[in-house]
């Protein structure tokens, strides 16, 4: 046995090591401007998917069921090999879109809809927090183990290891995940420490791994040893479940939000997928290889001991008296469970801060002048607070859940939730149909399925609630048995569980999809997620002028990002844009863009289409101007891949397309040139009526008020009534 102190020593030089690493990392990026690094250290970081969970479970799955570990190694290695492309478009749209987290990419794809983002929040939360309990278990499973301490005897809250992990790793997550508040700025310290994290945790599996080769059954040498080892795992055949796990893992690669917040967000060259295809497979390969001696050694030398096999890879070396060994392997334990809370901790508060708590404070924050100022520092201070409040919420579930077991099986549970992020997420990327009340409605279905199905049985079995409605159903209804839907029965859990949230979950965003389906400005917006590889530079500068200037701009991204960080950006757009911004002077339609996509990146896609909108209302505007303002680069660019263009543009009459609300939809050249409309006069979502007080105004409508003219023409195109004028 190993004592605690030495055990507390190397923890906390552990973390030292990492606080150090991370801090060199921001002070002196190593990696981002070596090319041949660069791919190398995010490979390596998205290697945080390997948690405690599959360090020390996938030992514990493969003594059980054989093949059954394979699932959630597989997954992961098919999207890289054959689905990389997926991943390839997150990343070209997450870039240029400004997003910082899953929740973000989705409320941007449709809308920039606030409950999308939320919904997607919570959902992220609620999977997310006994997730990382189960870190916090096998951290302190470790110390039981190496330490001899009597699990069954029960530890106080103050002596719980548990905790100061706890509180050690949101320390870490805040001092060097929420320094600045631009979400889209990489954090290099953090992924260099996640990096080197990987790599410990490698090293030490495959150092059990090769120790364990030389402790595999039988008297043959090694490689007849290994293959009858390789032998005793396939005889089984395929367990039952494999093939939802292996669709949950590879869904789960991009819609984890730490996953998607290393590969996507922190990617800093998208040419580093394709490098990373090999590298990270690669790296689960090993793994896999490592996991068979390891477990066959296990169960030949301890079975008969009572040890847990989810422990093997710490019980056997200290059975065989490596204590060093046993060291390394708690080492890599610890790293596997430390990288997956920090990225984890700093993605979700992200995601709470942006989608959760600043929308409630951006109104009054954005009207009350007492309130305007240090509004970045006070995103900072809720990113904080919200790590914090995660690790402890993590915490108490641990301690609330008891058993292992039920922490344990909250791994595969966590990833069929986040599974109700891939039909938005992947169906977003490739289908112009998809509209945000079907991708509203799949969310909340898929994910009442998910929680009746799976969540509720699991801790049901934990002791929560009374076992009877399992086998009976609820009020006695056998056909509504959570693990037994209408019938269907012979699947496990899982399965059965993910069978029905997705497929409620498709089925809903189908059907609302179709039933209501998306605004034309929704279709044309969704263009740079369907079509990721094609330019789009911001609108030309001129054409609107309204009453914010320059300055008001700037100080409105100052109040957010900070002075420094805001003169940095509008200085970097201004020299891409040829020319100076003089202060004093509008904001044209090209600055309001760039300072959307600017905040973008700080405060979430929703938060700051709802800061915008705010101050551009507050300086007179109507909502429609607004919002046409915030949508449109240009007239050209909404409507250059739109067979409407170019059908107007034949035409050798004038004509203009209003929607329902009598708001311009689209319109020609030559019926610019009819009625002689200035250059910016005309936009999407302009108010016809504004056009047509224009023309009365200069006396093109004929005789009569203005006003009754602008009325009668109004009422004619609601009633759709025709009408004929001749100016001669």
């Amino acid at each position: 046995m190993i004592p605690g102190w030495i055990l507390l020593l190397v923890s906390v030089g552990y973390v030292g090591l990492l606080f150090g690493v991370a801090w060199m990392g921001d002070r002196k990026p190593l990696y981002p401007r070596r090319n041949w690094l660069r791919p190398i250290v995010y490979s390596l970081a998205l290697a945080v998917y390997c948690s405690s969970w599959t360090f020390y479970g996938a030992v514990g799955t493969a003594a059980t069921t054989g093949l059954g570990f394979l699932p959630i190694y597989l997954g992961p290695i098919l999207l890289f090999l054959f689905g990389w492309r997926i991943l390839e478009r997150l990343v070209l749209v997450a870039r240029e879109q400004s997003t910082v987290s899953i929740a973000d990419f989705l409320a941007a794809r449709y809308g920039r809809a606030q409950n999308i983002a939320a919904m997607v929040t919570l959902v992220a939360v609620i999977a997310a927090i006994p997730y990382i309990a189960l870190q916090f278990k096998a951290v302190a499973m470790s110390i039981e183990v190496l330490s001899g301490v009597d699990s069954d005897a029960g530890v106080g809250v103050l002596a719980d290891p548990a905790l100061y992990s706890a509180l050690f790793l949101a320390l870490f997550a805040i001092l060097f995940g929420t320094r600045e508040i631009d979400a889209t700025e990489h954090h290099h310290g953090m992924i260099l420490a996640v990096a080197l994290e990987s790599l410990v945790k490698l090293v030490a599996f495959v150092a059990v791994g090769v120790f364990a080769l030389g402790h595999l059954p039988g008297s043959e040498d090694l490689l007849s040893r290994f293959q009858a080892a390789t032998r005793e795992f396939v005889a089984p055949g395929i367990p039952q479940g494999f093939m939802a796990q292996t669709l949950l893992a590879f869904a789960a690669i991009v819609c984890l939000p730490r996953q998607f917040h290393v590969a996507v967000v922190e990617c800093g060259d998208v040419a580093d997928v394709r490098r990373a295809r090999w590298m990270f497979s690669g790296y689960l390969v090993v793994i896999c290889l490592f996991v068979v001696p390891i477990t066959a050694s296990g169960q030949a030398l301890l079975s008969g001991a009572g040890v847990a096999p989810d422990t093997y890879v710490l019980a056997l070396p200290l059975a065989m008296d490596n204590t060093a060994l046993a060291l390394a392997a708690y080492v890599g334990g610890f790293s596997a469970a430390t990288g997956m809370v920090i990225v984890a901790s700093v993605a979700l508060a992200t995601m709470v801060s942006n989608d959760l708590v600043m929308p409630l404070l951006w109104r009054g924050s954005l009207t009350d002048p007492d309130e305007r100022q240090h509004l970045g520092r006070r995103v900072l201070w809720v990113r904080r607070i919200a790590i914090v409040a995660i690790a402890l919420l993590a915490y108490a579930y641990y301690r609330g859940a008891g058993e292992s077991g039920s922490l344990a099986a909250f791994g595969l549970l966590a990833f069929a939730a986040v599974g109700q992020f891939a039909p938005a997420l992947i169906g977003g990327l490739y289908w112009r149909g998809a509209s945000r009340r079907g991708v509203m409605a799949g969310l909340v279905a898929g994910f009442v399925l998910w929680g009746y199905t799976l969540l509720l049985p699991t801790l049901t079995r934990a002791g929560w609630f009374d076992a009877g409605w399992l086998q009976q159903g609820p009020l006695g209804l056998a056909w509504l048995r959570p693990e037994g839907l209408f019938g269907l029965s012979g699947w496990d859990a899982i399965t059965h569980g993910t069978f029905w949230s997705l497929l409620v979950n498709i089925l809903a965003l189908l059907v609302v999809s179709a039933r209501y389906r998306p605004s034309l400005e929704d279709r044309l917006r969704a263009t740079p997620f369907l079509d990721p590889y094609a330019a789009r530079p911001l609108a030309s500068a001129g054409g609107w002028q309204g009453s914010l200037s320059t300055e008001d701009m700037l100080a409105l991204a100052t109040r957010i990002l900070g002075e420094r960080a805001a003169r940095r950006a509008f200085a970097e757009y201004a020299a891409a844009q040829g020319r100076e911004l003089s202060p004093g002077a509008p904001a044209d339609r090209a600055l309001v863009q760039f300072t959307e996509r600017l905040l973008a990146g700080a405060i979430g896609a929703a938060s700051a289409r709802l800061t915008l909108t705010t101050a551009l209302r507050g300086s007179g505007m109507e909502l429609g101007e607004v919002m046409s303002l915030l949508d449109e680069a240009s007239h050209e660019l909404r409507f250059n891949r739109e067979i409407l263009s170019a059908t107007l543009e034949n035409l050798s009459q004038a004509v203009s397309v209003v929607d329902r609300d009598l708001r311009l939809v689209a319109w020609n050249g030559r019926y610019q040139q009819m009625f002689e409309y200035p250059d910016g006069m005309l936009y999407v979502g302009r108010p016809v009526a504004d056009l047509i007080r224009y023309n009365a105004e200069r006396g093109e409508m004929g005789p009569g008020a203005v006003e009754e003219q602008v009325a009668k023409r109004t009422t004619y195109l609601r009633e759709g009534s025709p009408y004929v004028f001749e100016r001669v």
